[in-house]
């Protein structure tokens, strides 16, 4: 009798660098790729009422499995597609199929740990059993000098710690072929965006990129970054950039998926650096994953801490409130402070925004307008594209001052970050066509404007601003 396994995709959408495959391929004669649409996930909505995956980050995940489909079948497989609650359809196909095991990799957060347990305690119960991979990760967590529950509680210490002495293990090989699926198995077709409420759209010309999910897009981006254009070379003084496609590298919608494997990126930035030398730049990309793991093992460390409104920290935060007014101004980008309703337009049209942005509109949310931070992260956590939850979250902690950050009080001063990113107006003008035809030495000041000149320059109905800007510029 012929050994079967259940290859269960998850955040890993790919063949590369592919644990849970290439082990699955050496344990079992035959080998089913399964990949379920949780119905809670695309179609359940957050404590604050926003849909849990937005219109453009569901369209990203369907093109990366139907990606993930293709390249299977040019290998002699296929994917397994079904929509409904994981645990129950998985511990199903692996009862009627008789399959000895389920592999897939290991989730950490709150939502995702419920399902895989569960699921664990129903294929026990068939006699099958559930085999854990990794494959988030730059890093895997026993090479660390730590245990993940002594991760240092800064990154510069977590960093030290870490990128001189740990190693970062040779991605697994693409598989070469595939055994094909049982005769009697329906492999289904992939939802359309209708299945999960949403209409078909355009992309926005504006956008960064016209963002396509999968593993051919994924590595095609990495080869251009880093190979076709030596973008990666000057990563480290564009990164802050906030307008077209070449400005960072704009990997993290496919790492967000696995799409594409860190590790991956981190040997081929390695190769390039043989090739073309070492510098700042190359070493900030390996910087930026360095990040990601740090945030992950936070989300280990500190379980469902990190989507409390106190945090890690434990900090009460008493002065921040559920203020739906004020956030519902700073969501729609009608905040009347152009850097920010310029960077929210972005988001809410393209579902991507710069770093930069991303944390001088969380800053303004915060510190600003004194609004619960978790609002802000929900938000995000429906809209991003490459949305992932340890980072999301952390990010999130780190900008409220209560998760990994030595300083007491991290405040940006807008009027100046948008002077500095953006001293020509041109983000502001892009995402802000109203203040298209405002001069320079007032894009970031629309405050200042007198009657006379909003109507010369037709700014229209463009708010006035929710908070005194003049007092960034004290």
């Amino acid at each position: 009798m012929k050994h079967r396994a259940i290859v269960w995709f998850r955040q890993d959408l790919r063949l590369h660098d592919n644990e849970a495959l290439t082990t699955a391929l050496r344990m079992a004669e035959e080998v089913i790729p399964v990949y379920v649409f949780d119905e809670r996930t695309f179609q359940g909505v957050t404590r604050f009422g926003f849909p849990k995956t937005g219109k453009f980050r569901t369209r990203f995940i369907i093109e990366a499995v139907a990606d993930l489909r293709e390249n299977l079948r040019r290998l002699g497989s296929d994917l397994v597609i079904r929509v409904g609650k994981p645990e129950c359809i998985i511990a199903d196909l692996a009862k009627d199929l008789k399959c000895s095991w389920v592999l897939c990799n290991r989730e950490r957060t709150q939502e995702e740990v419920a399902v895989q347990d569960y699921l664990e305690k129903k294929l026990w119960s068939v006699g099958v059993e559930l085999l854990y991979t990794r494959g988030k990760m730059l890093y895997h967590t026993q090479d660390l000098p730590m245990p993940v529950h002594h991760t240092p509680d800064t990154f510069t210490q977590f960093r030290k710690e870490n990128e001189h002495i740990t190693p970062v293990r040779t991605p697994f090989p693409t598989p070469q072929s595939l055994p094909a699926l049982p005769n009697n198995l329906d492999a289904a077709e992939i939802p359309a965006l209708a299945v999960f409420g949403w209409d078909d759209f355009a992309h926005d010309e504006r956008s960064v990129l016209p963002f396509k999910g999968g593993e051919t897009e994924g590595l095609r981006r990495l080869h251009y970054y880093l190979w076709e254009s030596n973008l990666i070379k000057t990563y480290k003084e564009t990164r802050n950039g906030l307008v077209g496609p070449d400005y960072s590298s704009k990997f993290s919608p496919w790492l967000s998926q696995g799409c594409l494997s860190p590790k991956l990126v981190y040997h081929e930035i390695k190769k390039y650096e043989q090739e073309h030398g070492s510098n700042e730049s190359t070493y900030w990309m390996f910087f930026e994953l360095l990040w990601r793991d740090y945030f992950r093992l936070l989300g280990k460390k500190y379980t469902n801490r990190i989507f409390l409104k106190s945090g890690p920290q434990n900090k009460p935060l008493k002065y921040l409130r559920n203020n739906t007014e004020l956030f519902t101004l700073w969501a729609e980008g009608r905040t009347g402070v152009p850097f920010i309703d310029a960077a929210m337009n972005e988001i809410n049209a393209t579902g991507f925004m710069s770093n930069r942005s991303r944390q001088n509109v969380a800053s303004f949310l915060v510190k600003d307008l004194k609004v619960n931070w978790q609002m802000g992260a929900e938000y995000f956590e429906s809209l991003l594209i490459d949305y992932d939850p340890c980072s999301n979250w952390g990010n999130w902690n780190y900008v409220a001052g209560i998760g990994s950050d030595p300083r007491e009080d991290r405040y940006f001063n807008i009027l100046t970050q948008a002077k500095n990113y953006d001293p020509k107006g041109d983000y502001v003008r892009l995402w802000c066509p109203e203040l298209a035809q405002v001069p320079v030495e007032k894009i970031h000041r629309p405050d200042l404007l007198t009657a006379a000149e909003k109507q010369q320059y037709k700014i229209g109905n463009y708010p006035k601003p929710i908070v005194r800007i003049d007092k960034w510029a004290q």
